[in-house]
């Protein structure tokens, strides 16, 4: 199978992704505006523009040939977070997600935003880096060496970071710590299970997850074992196409979505397990990004039935919870990662699961679902307003007076994390399943 390549930024052969869409996915909206209280950017701006029923109408507008595609629709299309929480909210089920990749894609494809230096950061991540997990790795490897040879704290000690931009200096602040060894190196290619085997899963140890918080793939790895699950883990995987469609690229996140399938046959597994909220949501939509694809389309729709979040599937098949308590008790607060309550629906489970574990006590976060600011690469080009969501965020979690917060995203765990080290809050930031993972371990140790 070809490998991507930096053609893929070429205009995509599809005249217009939105004229071309089912016209009546375009017009599902009823411009009833249910939806503008759930909307970060229009609660921030009370612009009709900023909400999801003034995005639907630019895009109906570009569907009836009624508007071009212009620089002021582009940069409202990546202004809008893609956090979902409008098809929550909508009573007539508006496919929101669908229609904000199209509009993207669409964008994309005109070359609306094009110039030199954001081709070229393009080409460097979206289709050169975030197309071969190899290539992330030796850029997390560099980064690990600069980090724990001292080199970064320096830097930052000599003052010289200041003479640089203040987006740069911002940017340098975000930087993620890597972890000292990657997911191949920390689960094995087969984890067997802890006594009968009930079920064969794949797990996918993804992009951002598999740099910087490995270890959650291992907590996933040794509690689904301990459930009954034969886990195979595949050491070198590819990214499963979410940044890609999220970002107007819909030939490459078909092409990843391809090298998913062909990866991981969803015929020969029980499910596949994924444990990153954004990578999930994306996951379970190749049915309607391959649909048109002669190979793959049948393909697509038993994947899409195989794929499963982590809590999701110990929801439907059940988890042995812990009958001791084997932690401290402590409080404990959840932040609903947007893709995971808005784009999967799945908000019961994630709580479920942590008060299944002796010794935490749930203390209910306000606007659980509300974003964090995160949203994929979203706090990294709207740095203004992710910053105002992640301190609205913060004051939240602040109130509980938890000690830990749960989260089911690597983009959240990241966001929240830097906000918390920034302001001085002193509470740890953990994965749900790395929760129950500790606490398998420790009633373990106290057995002997």
């Amino acid at each position: 199978m070809s490998h991507p390549t930096f053609s893929s930024l070429e205009p995509s052969p599809i005249d217009s992704h939105l004229r071309g869409l089912d016209y009546s996915v375009v017009q599902q909206c009823m411009h009833c505006g249910l939806c503008l209280p759930s909307c970060p950017t229009y609660e921030l701006t009370q612009m009709e523009k900023h909400s999801p029923r003034g995005r639907i109408a630019l895009m109906r507008a570009i569907a009836d040939d009624e508007l071009e595609v212009s620089r002021s629709f582009a940069e409202e299309m990546y202004y809008c977070l893609g956090c979902l929480a409008c098809m929550t909210a909508c009573p007539a089920g508006v496919n929101y997600a669908e229609l904000f990749e199209h509009a993207r894609a669409e964008v994309e494809s005109k070359n609306i935003l094009q110039s030199p230096k954001r081709s070229l950061i393009r080409q460097l991540t979206i289709s050169w880096l975030f197309t071969e997990q190899r290539r992330l790795q030796f850029l997390g490897t560099l980064m690990r060496l600069y980090q724990q040879s001292g080199l970064q704290t320096f830097i930052r000690g000599t003052g010289i970071l200041k003479l640089m931009p203040k987006r740069l200096r911002d940017m340098e602040k975000m930087t993620p710590t890597i972890r000292s060894r990657f997911t191949h190196e920390l689960v094995d290619t087969i984890t067997h299970p802890f006594g009968e085997k009930k079920y064969r899963v794949a797990l996918l140890s993804g992009c951002a997850q598999d740099l910087i918080f490995s270890d959650v793939n291992l907590d996933t790895a040794e509690v689904l074992a301990r459930n009954g699950c034969e886990v195979i883990t595949p050491p070198e995987q590819n990214c499963c196409g979410s940044l890609h469609a999220h970002n107007g690229e819909w030939s490459l996140a078909q092409e990843m979505a391809r090298k998913m399938i062909d990866q991981f046959p969803p015929e020969q597994f029980d499910a596949i397990i994924t444990n990153a909220a954004g990578c999930g949501s994306h996951l379970k939509h190749y049915t309607e990004l391959l649909k048109d694809d002669p190979i793959y389309a049948s393909k697509a729709v038993l994947w899409d039935d195989k794929v499963k979040d982590i809590h999701e599937w110990l929801a439907l098949t059940g988890w042995k919870a812990p009958k001791n308590q084997p932690l401290k008790s402590q409080g404990v607060t959840y932040h609903e990662a947007c893709h995971l309550v808005h784009g999967q629906k799945i908000s019961a489970q994630p709580r479920e699961i942590i008060q299944s574990i002796p010794g935490l006590i749930l203390h209910e976060l306000p606007e659980s679902s509300w974003c964090c600011g995160s949203a994929g690469v979203y706090n990294i080009v709207q740095p203004e307003t992710a910053d105002i969501l992640l301190q609205r965020k913060l004051d939240h979690v602040e109130s509980t007076k938890a000690t830990v917060l749960a989260t089911g995203n690597p983009g959240c765990l990241l966001q929240i994390l830097n906000g918390a080290k920034e302001r001085g809050l002193r509470i740890e930031i953990k994965h749900p399943i790395t929760l129950l993972a500790e606490a398998y371990r420790a009633e373990a140790k106290q057995a002997g």
